[in-house]
This record gives structure tokens, sequence and C-alpha cells, in this order.
């Protein structure tokens, strides 16, 4: 479970980062929010990975879910438009990532089965 919380850190802190590039333009103090954000995103992504979690599904999950979220938050923060057709793109972002993740269920689940079978 620690690595599903870490996971939620790196995306988060990823998505802080990105927020606060686009805030540096007019005020460049946050410049140290997007370091902090970046560095720690991805010490809590190898957290992640440390913790057992597959590459695929960490990182597909990390990159998808910040893209998602950064576009979201645009909107809140920026006033950013989503359109349709982004807003489309993020439905199908979350969609593939579903399908990530339930894939990689699935493999586990049939690596389990073959090495209960060789045993």
């Amino acid at each position: 479970m620690k690595k599903w919380a870490f996971l939620a850190a790196a995306i988060g802190l990823e998505v802080t980062g990105s927020l606060s590039l686009k805030a540096a333009l007019d005020a460049p103090a946050f410049y140290l929010p997007v370091v902090v954000g970046y560095v720690a995103s991805f010490l809590a992504l190898f957290m992640a990975l440390r913790g057992g979690m597959g590459l695929g599904v960490g990182y597909g999950i990390w990159g998808a879910s910040g893209v998602a979220l950064t576009a979201v938050m645009s909107l809140l923060v920026f006033g950013e438009p989503i359109t349709p057709l982004m807003a489309l793109g993020i439905v199908l972002v979350m969609g593939g990532v579903l399908l990530v993740e339930l894939g990689s269920q699935a493999a586990q689940k049939n690596s389990d089965r073959d090495r209960k079978a060789a045993r």
C-alpha cells in the first residue's frame, strides 16, 4: 500500500512543479517549487518502484495522471481552457492508465499461477 501512497505523492509533486513553472513566468520566486517539486516527484516515484510497483504501471500512471491533472488544475488556477478535444484526450489517457493497470494485474496473476504450477 505504501507504493501507492508514494505514487500519489509523486503525481501531486509533479503537478505542483508544473503549475509552479507556469507561475514562475510572472513571479521568479516560483522556480524554487519547480525544482523541489520535480526532484521530490522523482524521489517519490523511485520509492514507489522500490516498493515493488512495476515500472510500466508506475511510470504510466505517473505520467498520464500528471498530464490530466495538470490540464484540469491549469483550468482552475490559470483559467486555461479545456476544449472538447482536450477533454476527450484526458478521458482517453485515464482509460489507457486503467487498461495498463488491469493488464498488469492479469500478468501478475498469470505469473503467480505459473510459479505455483512449476512447484
